[in-house]
């Protein structure tokens, strides 16, 4: 399967701004995401461009699945990174052509059809607070959702995430 990348800015837009965007793109949010994004991390900082590179768990050598510690220890392995903390947001933005789900399910305790999960560090070790971000279009409409799971969690083989390719690390000037 070919890789999916993108190049975005991360960063840059202030927390109001971007909740602005993100409504004016009929991005909807379930709880959680408004969570996340009310953390200090989306407060205003610099911008950065980004290389971002889809994968799934059994590209990364994990034919059978694993935490998402062994997730992103197997993301370094291959050369890739986290993404920053704020990123999912902005990828959101530029990736409005997702796949739709081919249900409207939630789930519980696995990984959403047709979802693409945003690798970054968690804001807190505080299994009650989301830890991060996945896209997902659920008929027709995009939405940017986020997640709570604990340390035992273990992705499938078949989860998509978005992880950063390092080497893209400037920060945008002007």
């Amino acid at each position: 399967m070919s890789a999916r990348t993108w190049t975005l800015d991360v960063g840059g837009i202030a927390r109001e701004e971007l909740v602005r965007q993100l409504d004016a793109a009929g991005i909807r949010r379930n709880p959680y995401a408004e969570v996340l994004l009310a953390d200090p991390v989306f407060d205003t900082r610099s911008a950065e461009t980004v290389d971002i590179v889809e994968r799934s768990v059994a590209d990364l050598g994990l034919a059978d699945g694993g935490t998402l510690a062994q997730v992103h220890a197997a993301a370094e392995t291959n050369g890739l990174a986290l993404c920053p903390p704020d990123t999912a947001p902005y990828l959101r933005l530029v990736r409005l052509d997702q796949e739709i789900a081919p249900d409207s399910i939630p789930s519980t305790g696995r990984a959403p059809t047709a979802s693409l999960q945003v690798a970054t560090p968690a804001l807190r070790a505080d299994h009650d607070y989301p830890k991060g971000f996945y896209l997902r279009v659920i008929d027709g409409e995009p939405w940017l959702r986020g997640f709570r799971c604990d340390d035992e969690y273990v992705a499938g083989p078949g989860e998509r995430l978005a992880f950063r390719v390092p080497g893209c690390l400037n920060a945008r000037t002007g």
